[in-house]
């Protein structure tokens, strides 16, 4: 690639992130709303602790009496200092912002039970409806490109320092977190921490990913003819075709791809299976489709 085509590619991704730093941080600053009302609204108030540095503070106001977001900005203060010595200057820049103005936001909305005169009571009702809005806001912030702080800053210093996955070390902080609390607000408490955890974890992937409307077919068939056939004349859908190898018998084959909305998924699945009931299928979710003709 030559120094001006590179220079061209500098200038338009430049170009790109001015578009989009505005909408960026008006996202980011809704979703840390969202998250703190979620906090103060459903989860605070019930005492179910979801690990982070949230679920610190609950314990910590419960047995001291503190508030949570001096809990949570004394805590995420020292986090970015140790973020900052052992992690690098490069990787703190990115959670500085989430770090100060989430604790902002839980001491502004620190009140919300009374503004809004909820029944927050039924422990259930308020872990699936907390952990939607939690798992919502927290996916407008990453989908963003910032984080919170707090336990992420620890689970990279644990990572990087024990040789071990980011998904042990936010096992190890966020599931010692959620049975400490255990100790303090007891068992039952645990069990609804859990099923909030689930639900923000799923909730913020589709907030990041997006909602599958698509599926996309991969297909190794003998009677690739017939399946092509079925897709372009009665589905009237594209494909594509790869040529492969086999990796363990060498033998060259070829692979359809196709993706169609996921309303034709069983037309198209049915079809394979009456042209070829032999054939190797991959179904998985496309989560965007463009370009193309």
């Amino acid at each position: 690639m030559s120094i001006f085509s590179r220079i061209k590619i500098k200038k338009a991704l430049e170009e790109v992130e001015k578009k989009t730093v505005i909408k960026r941080y008006i996202n980011f600053t809704i979703g840390c709303l969202l998250v703190a009302i979620a906090y103060n609204l459903f989860l605070a108030s019930n005492n179910i602790v979801s690990g982070g540095i949230g679920g610190i503070a609950i314990i910590l106001n419960e047995l001291t009496g503190i508030s949570n977001s001096l809990v949570m900005l004394i805590c995420n203060v020292f986090l970015l200092v140790l973020s900052y010595f052992l992690l690098g200057k490069d990787k703190t820049k990115a959670t500085i912002l989430g770090s100060l103005l989430l604790p902002v936001f839980i001491e502004l909305t620190s009140n919300i039970n009374v503004w809004l005169e909820l029944d927050t009571s039924q422990l259930l009702v308020s872990s699936v409806f907390g952990g939607v809005m939690y798992g919502f806001g927290l996916g407008m912030i990453f989908k963003a490109g910032f984080t919170t702080g707090g336990t992420d800053i620890l689970n990279q210093i644990i990572s990087k320092f024990a040789k071990v996955s980011i998904g042990k070390a936010m096992l190890f902080c966020d599931g010692g977190i959620v049975l400490l609390s255990g100790l303090v607000f007891g068992p039952t408490r645990v069990m609804y921490a859990i099923i909030v955890l689930y639900i923000i974890s799923l909730i913020s992937d589709r907030v990041i990913l997006g909602v599958s409307d698509s599926k996309a077919f991969y297909i190794i068939t003998d009677k690739e003819e017939l399946i092509k056939e079925y897709i372009l004349k009665v589905l009237n859908h594209g494909v594509t075709i790869f040529n492969a190898q086999g990796g363990y018998k060498k033998t060259n084959q070829t692979v359809l791809m196709c993706v169609l909305p996921t309303k034709d998924y069983y037309r198209l699945k049915a079809g394979i299976t009456e042209i070829d009931n032999e054939a190797f299928v991959v179904v998985t979710d496309a989560y965007e489709v463009f370009g193309g003709e």
